[in-house]
């Protein structure tokens, strides 16, 4: 299956489409589709999710998609690569939620707005960006460019609050929060001890590990390791970062410590798994 690439830092298209022109395929980077009017079937790893006006989807590299058109559709896509989101001026703890997008997607149909009050604010974004890019007027890349970083950080949002695939559909508000603490300090590895986390979020050190597992389906090591090791495979499939950058950021002790874990979870060596994306 031939995967499309990107060659600008992002590319905003529209389409008015009565079918889908492709069938099911892959991308070298990620879009957002946004669907402004019309409705159908969003195709994506063989499972289908009906589509109407006002949904949004997230497509990874990761992930086989197409649509099944029933009624004259229109289409704002959004394209862009983890470069472009790692050359922009965020904070480096923006830098880092951002990565939501690139692990934590649940590669299922579905619309990924969950935020109720996003849904206007995301249909305006669209609507201004539109407008820039067909008037081209003075400074209009510039507001483009702002107006993609908005869309991008809402989009993440939206994925940090609901996103935890593992956990159960009646899980307790305190542990959406656990997670999402979970997922923004995970470079700081002090702070996921068991007796840490307990602390900052009034549970029994001694019921802690149990209470995890419950809510998650993973115990807490499990849970960490899985979050690690997709950041880890994010760097190998979408940056040049040298492997013992990847391993200080990530708060390893050196480059052998990496490799030692990546090899425990996925059975081949940081070199070879780098090596099989461009086999």
């Amino acid at each position: 299956m031939n995967r499309e690439t990107l060659y600008e830092p992002f590319e905003i298209v529209y389409k008015k489409l009565d079918e889908c022109p492709k069938e099911g395929h892959k991308h070298l980077f990620f879009e957002l589709i946004y669907i402004l009017s019309g409705t159908g079937k969003q195709c994506i790893n063989n499972n289908k999710f009906d589509y109407c006006a006002g949904h949004m989807f997230l497509i990874t590299p990761e992930d086989c998609h197409s649509f099944e058109i029933e009624t004259t559709t229109e289409f704002f896509f959004l394209r862009f690569g983890n470069v472009y989101i790692r050359s922009k001026d965020f904070h480096t703890d923006d830098v880092q939620r951002m990565e939501y997008i690139l692990q934590n997607a649940s590669h299922q149909p579905g619309c990924i707005l969950k935020n109720f009050s996003d849904k206007p604010f995301i249909r305006s974004l669209i609507d201004a960006m539109m407008a820039e890019y067909v008037n081209r007027d003075l400074y209009n890349k510039e507001l483009i460019a702002k107006m993609v970083d908005t869309m991008i950080v809402v989009v993440a949002r939206n994925i940090a609050k609901y996103l935890p695939a593992a956990i159960k559909e009646d899980a307790e508000e305190k542990t959406l929060a656990l997670l999402n603490y979970i997922q923004a300090n995970i470079y700081n590895p002090e702070k996921l001890r068991a007796e840490k986390l307990s602390s900052q979020f009034g549970i029994s050190e001694n019921y802690f590990g149990k209470y995890f597992k419950k809510h998650t389906n993973e115990t807490l090591q499990q849970y960490i390791a899985n979050l690690r090791i997709k950041l880890v495979e994010a760097r190998l499939r979408f940056s040049n970062m040298r492997i013992n950058e990847i391993a200080h950021e990530l708060g390893f002790t050196d480059e052998s410590h990496l490799n030692k874990f990546f090899k425990s979870q996925r059975g081949l060596s940081l070199k070879a798994f780098r090596n099989s994306l461009v086999a």
